[in-house]
């Protein structure tokens, strides 16, 4: 089974004690978002964890101790810079600053296990298309040589932008193209593997590749790892990834960015942080009497030869 860091908070830059020794203690406990009572215990351990996916909009809090991690497991490493400041992104860093982390992350874990997350992609009166497309190409410039590829995607309308970002303006289908050929072309300048995230586009003419953005075939390559010949059911609609199991929650990212999914409302992240507790195998809190917990299916996702490599690896 493959572990998420990130999809639902930015685990990294706020609970990275937590998370370390979570690794450390060698399990950790998920709840359940839709059934609260109902709890899941994963083990995070090399011999029933497949690979760990990272992903985060600041690695510095992690660095010095990402080793801890990175020798005992295989990993993935994906790191969202965009174009925005901090009107929209509130608790992210300086594209400057981002992109000296991004650097010093590349030199641990190696190009071939980074990825470059540019997205979502939205418009607003300050963003627009040329910033977008001016913006793109002068990160380009700096970061190709520490990533293995870029990952952008449109940004979804959900409900709550209406409230959380009444500025957005909503992308024509024609925006969406012109965008699109834009970033392939200054891609495909600097080679740069470019692809999609969860969008339902089409824009291979334009060089860039179909969603996918953590297959078993990336972490394969990145890991120099062989698995089954899996189909990948993907994580949400559009999504064509290989499942992975999510151990943060939502409502407990406190950047701020204005178009998250997985904030009901800002402020409500910085609310939930008192619950925290570094030490509890929980991310937020601690269990109750009620809760149900667990055992997670761990099963492996790796071919025989790779399963059998990696057991005499940890022995």
């Amino acid at each position: 089974m493959i572990i998420n860091t990130g999809g639902r908070t930015d685990t990294v830059q706020y609970y990275t004690k937590w998370l370390l020794k979570r690794f450390e203690e060698g399990y950790v406990y998920a709840r359940n978002p839709l059934f609260p009572n109902k709890v899941t215990r994963y083990e995070l351990t090399p011999d029933k964890v497949d690979g760990v996916q990272f992903c985060s909009k600041n690695y510095e809090p992690i660095l010095t101790e990402l080793p801890k991690i990175t020798e005992r497991f295989h990993t993935y490493f994906h790191y969202t810079i965009t174009a925005y400041g901090k009107d929209i992104e509130p608790g992210v860093p300086s594209i400057e600053k981002s992109t000296e982390t991004l650097k010093r992350l590349s030199a641990i874990v190696g190009k071939q296990r980074l990825a470059w997350r540019y997205d979502p992609v939205l418009l607003t009166e300050k963003y627009t298309i040329q910033t977008h497309m001016d913006t793109f190409e002068s990160m380009v410039k700096k970061l190709t040589p520490y990533v293995d590829r870029c990952i952008f995607s449109f940004v979804e309308l959900y409900k709550k932008l209406e409230t959380n970002m009444p500025e957005i303006i909503p992308f024509t289908n024609r925006e969406k193209d012109t965008l699109a050929k834009a970033l392939g072309e200054i891609a495909a300048k600097y080679r740069l593997h470019i692809q999609t995230c969860g969008t339902n586009g089409d824009y291979t003419k334009y060089g860039i590749h179909p969603s996918g953005c953590m297959t078993l075939e990336i972490m394969g390559n990145a890991n120099k790892i062989v698995f089954r010949d899996l189909k990948h059911k993907g994580m949400r609609q559009g999504c064509h990834c290989i499942e992975s199991r999510d151990i943060g929650a939502y409502d407990t990212c406190m950047n701020g960015c204005k178009y998250c999914y997985a904030n009901k409302r800002p402020e409500k992240a910085f609310e939930n942080y008192q619950y925290h507790d570094p030490d509890s195998p929980l991310l937020l809190g601690h269990l109750n009497e009620t809760d149900i917990v667990q055992q997670g299916a761990q099963k492996s996702f790796l071919a025989a030869d790779s399963f059998q490599g990696q057991l005499k690896l940890n022995l």
